[in-house]
């Protein structure tokens, strides 16, 4: 595999939706963000026409050649430049358990801290999606004490948040 970052384009839409099977996990992929299911290529791509600009939010494709194997946006939380926030990570639902999810989240890493002057990356996981949770753990984030608990209504429930964090000085 030779797997590389670069901007989400368009195009990648078709193949990101295609993810999706099941609006349980599209919820744990996007929470709230995305009003129904399932996400169309046109959803995902005006909603980056509203929320993604480029410099406070960034969108990401992971490919292995020319095809497209993960997905993940970061943006920089309230009006700290030295911190970034990662969302909507996915990977090929077809390539689970190969690395790919360690990958595409080392890979945003390391581009936030070396290129985005990073000395922060956060996120948030639902606790009922222990795989994520271990994918981040494995990379290096920690859970950290929040404030307060984030929480999302999703499919007639409430779902909590982790929150998670890394910082550049720890990384190895």
């Amino acid at each position: 595999m030779s797997l590389t970052l670069r901007p989400y384009q368009p195009a990648d839409a078709n193949v990101i939706t295609s993810w999706i099977k099941s609006e349980h996990l599209m919820r744990q992929w996007c929470a709230d963000r995305y009003e129904r299911y399932p996400v169309t290529a046109d959803d995902m791509n005006s909603y980056h026409q509203q929320y993604i600009d480029g410099q406070r939010s960034v969108a990401l494709t992971m490919i292995d050649g020319e095809e497209v194997t993960g997905y993940i946006t970061m943006r920089t939380p309230h009006e700290d430049p030295t911190e970034r926030r990662i969302g909507f990570v996915i990977v090929d639902d077809t390539k689970r358990g190969r690395g790919l999810g360690n990958a595409l989240v080392s890979k945003a890493v390391a581009h936030a801290f070396d290129k985005l002057g990073a000395q922060k990356i956060s996120l948030g996981v639902f606790e009922n999606n222990p795989k994520a949770i271990g994918c981040y753990e494995s990379v290096g984030f920690h859970r950290v004490v929040s404030q307060e608990t984030e929480s999302y209504v999703c499919l007639g429930q409430t779902w909590n948040c982790i929150e998670m964090a890394i910082w550049k000085h720890t990384v190895k």
